[in-house]
Protein backbone atom coordinates (compact mmCIF):
# COMPACT_ATOMS: atom_id res chain seq x y z
CA UNK A 1 0.00 0.00 0.00
CA UNK A 2 1.67 3.13 -0.92
CA UNK A 3 2.27 5.83 1.54
CA UNK A 4 -0.05 8.03 1.98
CA UNK A 5 2.39 11.32 2.67
CA UNK A 6 4.08 10.01 -0.02
CA UNK A 7 5.30 12.96 -2.60
CA UNK A 8 6.45 12.00 -6.05
CA UNK A 9 8.19 14.22 -8.24
CA UNK A 10 6.51 15.24 -11.68
CA UNK A 11 7.56 17.17 -14.15
CA UNK A 12 5.66 20.17 -15.83
CA UNK A 13 4.99 19.06 -20.02
CA UNK A 14 2.42 22.08 -20.81
CA UNK A 15 1.10 25.18 -19.06
CA UNK A 16 -2.29 26.57 -20.90
CA UNK A 17 -3.50 30.27 -19.79
CA UNK A 18 -6.81 30.56 -19.25
CA UNK A 19 -7.23 33.62 -17.33
CA UNK A 20 -5.60 36.26 -16.06
CA UNK A 21 -5.24 34.33 -12.44
CA UNK A 22 -6.05 31.05 -13.78
CA UNK A 23 -3.75 28.00 -15.74
CA UNK A 24 -4.06 24.72 -16.53
CA UNK A 25 -1.00 22.57 -15.50
CA UNK A 26 -0.11 19.10 -17.60
CA UNK A 27 2.12 17.45 -15.73
CA UNK A 28 3.81 13.57 -15.34
CA UNK A 29 5.49 11.82 -12.67
CA UNK A 30 9.31 11.07 -13.68
CA UNK A 31 8.94 7.53 -11.97
CA UNK A 32 7.19 5.52 -15.45
CA UNK A 33 5.88 2.44 -13.19
CA UNK A 34 4.00 5.78 -10.78
CA UNK A 35 2.66 7.25 -13.74
CA UNK A 36 1.04 4.14 -15.59
CA UNK A 37 -0.40 3.24 -12.80
CA UNK A 38 -1.92 6.39 -11.83
CA UNK A 39 -5.67 6.17 -12.04
CA UNK A 40 -8.26 8.52 -10.31
CA UNK A 41 -12.29 9.09 -10.70
CA UNK A 42 -13.53 12.45 -11.47
CA UNK A 43 -13.48 14.60 -8.81
CA UNK A 44 -10.88 13.47 -6.56
CA UNK A 45 -8.06 15.60 -5.95
CA UNK A 46 -4.13 15.59 -5.73
CA UNK A 47 -1.18 17.50 -3.15
CA UNK A 48 0.93 19.71 -4.86
CA UNK A 49 3.85 20.72 -2.78
CA UNK A 50 6.26 23.45 -2.81
CA UNK A 51 9.25 22.64 -0.28
CA UNK A 52 9.98 25.82 1.39
CA UNK A 53 6.60 27.53 0.85
CA UNK A 54 3.45 24.58 1.96
CA UNK A 55 1.06 22.45 -0.23
CA UNK A 56 -2.32 22.68 -1.64
CA UNK A 57 -5.22 20.65 -2.87
CA UNK A 58 -6.10 20.43 -6.39
CA UNK A 59 -8.85 19.03 -8.25
CA UNK A 60 -7.63 16.59 -10.90
CA UNK A 61 -8.83 17.71 -14.06
CA UNK A 62 -7.94 15.74 -17.07
CA UNK A 63 -9.62 12.74 -19.06
CA UNK A 64 -9.38 9.24 -16.36
CA UNK A 65 -8.54 8.27 -19.97
CA UNK A 66 -5.59 9.38 -20.59
CA UNK A 67 -2.56 7.50 -18.72
CA UNK A 68 0.39 9.48 -20.06
CA UNK A 69 -0.20 12.44 -18.41
CA UNK A 70 -2.44 14.48 -15.72
CA UNK A 71 -3.90 18.05 -15.12
CA UNK A 72 -5.39 20.16 -12.55
CA UNK A 73 -5.98 23.93 -12.49
CA UNK A 74 -5.07 26.00 -10.50
CA UNK A 75 -6.40 29.90 -9.54
CA UNK A 76 -3.55 32.02 -8.16
CA UNK A 77 -4.90 32.71 -4.76
CA UNK A 78 -2.18 32.70 -1.91
CA UNK A 79 1.28 31.77 -1.63
CA UNK A 80 1.86 28.11 -3.13
CA UNK A 81 -0.50 28.73 -5.99
CA UNK A 82 1.76 32.39 -6.81
CA UNK A 83 4.48 29.52 -6.64
CA UNK A 84 3.16 27.12 -8.60
CA UNK A 85 2.16 29.89 -11.20
CA UNK A 86 5.79 30.50 -11.71
CA UNK A 87 6.81 27.50 -13.05
CA UNK A 88 6.99 26.37 -16.32
CA UNK A 89 7.73 23.27 -18.83
CA UNK A 90 10.44 21.09 -17.67
CA UNK A 91 9.99 22.26 -13.89
CA UNK A 92 9.52 20.05 -11.38
CA UNK A 93 7.26 19.88 -8.63
CA UNK A 94 5.82 17.48 -6.04
CA UNK A 95 2.69 15.48 -6.38
CA UNK A 96 0.63 13.31 -4.30
CA UNK A 97 -2.50 11.59 -4.28
CA UNK A 98 -5.19 11.14 -5.29
CA UNK A 99 -7.15 11.44 -2.68
CA UNK A 100 -10.60 11.30 -1.44
CA UNK A 101 -14.29 10.44 -2.66
CA UNK A 102 -15.31 11.23 -6.87
CA UNK A 103 -18.20 11.85 -8.43
CA UNK A 104 -20.54 8.85 -8.40
CA UNK A 105 -20.16 7.79 -12.03
CA UNK A 106 -21.50 4.21 -11.86
CA UNK A 107 -24.74 5.80 -10.65
CA UNK A 108 -24.78 7.88 -13.50
CA UNK A 109 -24.80 5.75 -16.12
CA UNK A 110 -28.43 5.81 -17.77
CA UNK A 111 -29.50 9.09 -16.35
CA UNK A 112 -29.63 12.64 -17.57
CA UNK A 113 -27.08 14.57 -15.92
CA UNK A 114 -27.12 18.74 -14.80
CA UNK A 115 -24.08 19.85 -13.86
CA UNK A 116 -24.12 23.37 -12.25
CA UNK A 117 -20.68 25.17 -11.40
CA UNK A 118 -19.54 28.09 -10.31
CA UNK A 119 -15.81 29.96 -11.15
CA UNK A 120 -12.62 27.88 -10.29
CA UNK A 121 -15.53 24.87 -9.34
CA UNK A 122 -15.48 23.55 -13.39
CA UNK A 123 -11.93 21.57 -12.94
CA UNK A 124 -13.61 19.05 -10.38
CA UNK A 125 -16.99 17.97 -13.38
CA UNK A 126 -14.64 18.53 -16.37
CA UNK A 127 -13.60 15.09 -16.16
CA UNK A 128 -17.22 14.12 -16.27
CA UNK A 129 -17.84 15.53 -19.11
CA UNK A 130 -14.81 14.35 -21.16
CA UNK A 131 -16.37 10.75 -19.81
CA UNK A 132 -19.61 11.44 -20.66
CA UNK A 133 -18.14 12.44 -24.57
CA UNK A 134 -16.69 9.22 -24.76
CA UNK A 135 -19.38 6.98 -23.76
CA UNK A 136 -22.04 8.94 -25.13
CA UNK A 137 -24.37 6.04 -25.53
CA UNK A 138 -24.46 5.47 -21.61
CA UNK A 139 -25.97 8.35 -20.21
CA UNK A 140 -28.59 10.79 -21.16
CA UNK A 141 -29.22 14.42 -21.84
CA UNK A 142 -26.02 16.44 -20.04
CA UNK A 143 -26.74 20.28 -19.36
CA UNK A 144 -23.85 22.32 -18.37
CA UNK A 145 -25.19 25.45 -16.76
CA UNK A 146 -21.65 27.50 -15.64
CA UNK A 147 -21.79 30.98 -13.70
CA UNK A 148 -18.63 32.93 -13.42
CA UNK A 149 -17.95 36.89 -12.03
CA UNK A 150 -16.88 38.51 -15.66
CA UNK A 151 -16.33 37.06 -18.98
CA UNK A 152 -12.74 37.26 -18.74
CA UNK A 153 -12.92 34.55 -15.63
CA UNK A 154 -14.70 32.13 -17.92
CA UNK A 155 -12.19 28.93 -18.06
CA UNK A 156 -11.52 26.42 -20.15
CA UNK A 157 -12.84 28.42 -22.89
CA UNK A 158 -11.28 26.64 -25.67
CA UNK A 159 -13.24 23.76 -24.83
CA UNK A 160 -16.88 25.33 -24.47
CA UNK A 161 -17.74 25.46 -28.31
CA UNK A 162 -16.75 21.90 -28.62
CA UNK A 163 -18.84 20.99 -25.44
CA UNK A 164 -22.01 23.02 -27.04
CA UNK A 165 -21.11 20.38 -30.54
CA UNK A 166 -21.44 17.48 -28.20
CA UNK A 167 -24.75 15.05 -29.13
CA UNK A 168 -27.29 15.20 -26.78
CA UNK A 169 -25.83 18.40 -24.91
CA UNK A 170 -26.67 21.96 -23.80
CA UNK A 171 -24.31 24.25 -22.09
CA UNK A 172 -25.59 27.79 -20.89
CA UNK A 173 -23.21 30.91 -19.21
CA UNK A 174 -23.85 33.67 -17.25
CA UNK A 175 -21.56 36.41 -15.26
CA UNK A 176 -22.16 38.35 -12.24
CA UNK A 177 -21.77 41.52 -14.49
CA UNK A 178 -20.29 42.34 -17.97
CA UNK A 179 -17.25 45.55 -17.90
CA UNK A 180 -17.95 48.23 -19.88
CA UNK A 181 -17.09 47.94 -23.31
CA UNK A 182 -17.01 43.94 -23.49
CA UNK A 183 -18.94 42.21 -25.42
CA UNK A 184 -21.37 39.30 -24.10
CA UNK A 185 -24.05 37.27 -25.45
CA UNK A 186 -24.92 35.77 -22.76
CA UNK A 187 -27.19 35.97 -19.28
CA UNK A 188 -26.32 38.28 -16.72
CA UNK A 189 -26.72 37.04 -13.21
CA UNK A 190 -26.07 34.73 -10.61
CA UNK A 191 -25.81 31.20 -11.19
CA UNK A 192 -29.04 30.08 -10.30
CA UNK A 193 -30.64 32.25 -13.16
CA UNK A 194 -29.53 29.82 -15.64
CA UNK A 195 -32.07 27.87 -13.47
CA UNK A 196 -34.69 29.06 -15.53
CA UNK A 197 -34.27 28.34 -18.56
CA UNK A 198 -33.07 25.00 -17.48
CA UNK A 199 -34.02 21.86 -19.76
CA UNK A 200 -33.34 18.61 -17.72
CA UNK A 201 -36.59 17.25 -15.79
CA UNK A 202 -35.62 15.53 -12.06
CA UNK A 203 -37.40 12.61 -13.59
CA UNK A 204 -34.65 10.96 -14.42
CA UNK A 205 -31.70 13.27 -13.53
CA UNK A 206 -28.56 13.65 -11.16
CA UNK A 207 -27.09 16.78 -10.46
CA UNK A 208 -23.25 17.38 -9.94
CA UNK A 209 -22.57 20.87 -7.77
CA UNK A 210 -19.29 22.69 -7.56
CA UNK A 211 -18.43 26.11 -6.67
CA UNK A 212 -18.28 28.73 -3.53
CA UNK A 213 -20.31 27.61 -1.01
CA UNK A 214 -23.38 30.28 -1.34
CA UNK A 215 -23.56 29.59 -5.14
CA UNK A 216 -24.13 25.48 -4.16
CA UNK A 217 -26.40 26.83 -1.61
CA UNK A 218 -28.59 29.04 -3.64
CA UNK A 219 -28.74 25.78 -6.53
CA UNK A 220 -29.44 23.58 -3.95
CA UNK A 221 -33.04 25.49 -2.83
CA UNK A 222 -33.51 25.88 -6.08
CA UNK A 223 -33.16 22.24 -7.52
CA UNK A 224 -35.28 21.77 -4.57
CA UNK A 225 -38.10 24.31 -5.39
CA UNK A 226 -38.13 22.56 -9.07
CA UNK A 227 -38.68 19.00 -7.41
CA UNK A 228 -35.44 17.07 -7.07
CA UNK A 229 -35.10 14.68 -4.51
CA UNK A 230 -32.31 15.38 -1.97
CA UNK A 231 -30.48 11.79 -3.14
CA UNK A 232 -30.08 13.69 -6.42
CA UNK A 233 -28.20 16.28 -5.77
CA UNK A 234 -24.25 15.76 -5.45
CA UNK A 235 -21.98 18.35 -4.44
CA UNK A 236 -18.07 18.90 -3.49
CA UNK A 237 -16.92 20.57 -1.32
CA UNK A 238 -13.63 21.98 -1.63
CA UNK A 239 -12.86 23.80 1.84
CA UNK A 240 -9.96 23.97 4.01
CA UNK A 241 -8.44 20.72 2.75
CA UNK A 242 -4.84 19.96 3.98
CA UNK A 243 -3.83 16.93 4.62
CA UNK A 244 -5.67 14.78 2.42
CA UNK A 245 -6.16 11.91 4.89
CA UNK A 246 -8.33 13.22 7.42
CA UNK A 247 -5.14 13.63 9.82
CA UNK A 248 -5.56 17.72 10.37
CA UNK A 249 -9.24 18.07 10.73
CA UNK A 250 -9.30 21.64 9.17
CA UNK A 251 -11.47 20.14 6.96
CA UNK A 252 -13.95 18.53 9.62
CA UNK A 253 -17.54 18.64 9.19
CA UNK A 254 -18.74 17.11 12.34
CA UNK A 255 -18.29 13.36 12.15
CA UNK A 256 -16.92 13.70 8.23
CA UNK A 257 -13.84 15.04 6.76
CA UNK A 258 -13.79 16.83 3.43
CA UNK A 259 -10.54 15.44 2.27
CA UNK A 260 -11.42 11.86 2.77
CA UNK A 261 -15.32 11.21 3.33
CA UNK A 262 -15.39 13.50 0.64
CA UNK A 263 -15.20 16.27 -1.16
CA UNK A 264 -18.03 14.90 -2.93
CA UNK A 265 -21.46 14.37 -0.78
CA UNK A 266 -24.94 13.36 -1.77
CA UNK A 267 -26.23 16.08 -0.23
CA UNK A 268 -28.98 14.45 2.41
CA UNK A 269 -25.51 13.28 3.74
CA UNK A 270 -24.21 16.53 4.95
CA UNK A 271 -27.75 19.13 4.92
CA UNK A 272 -27.94 18.53 8.98
CA UNK A 273 -23.79 18.73 9.55
CA UNK A 274 -22.83 21.63 11.93
CA UNK A 275 -20.37 23.87 9.98
CA UNK A 276 -22.36 22.66 6.73
CA UNK A 277 -23.63 26.20 5.10
CA UNK A 278 -25.07 24.66 1.84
Amino acid sequence: MKDPYARDVAEILEVHTETHNTKTFIMRFLDKERQRNFSFIPGQFIVISIPGVGEAMFSISSSTSNHENFATTIRKVGRVTSMIHKCGVGDKILVGGPYGSGWPMGQLEGKDILIITGGIGLPSPRPVITYINEHRNDFGFLEILYGTRTPDESIFAREQEAWRKMKNTRLALTVDYVPEGVQWEHKVGVCTILCEEMVTKPRNAVALICGPEVMMHNVVVELLNRGFHEDQLYLSLERRMRCGIAQCGHCQLGPKFVCKDGPVFKYSEIKNLPDSYI
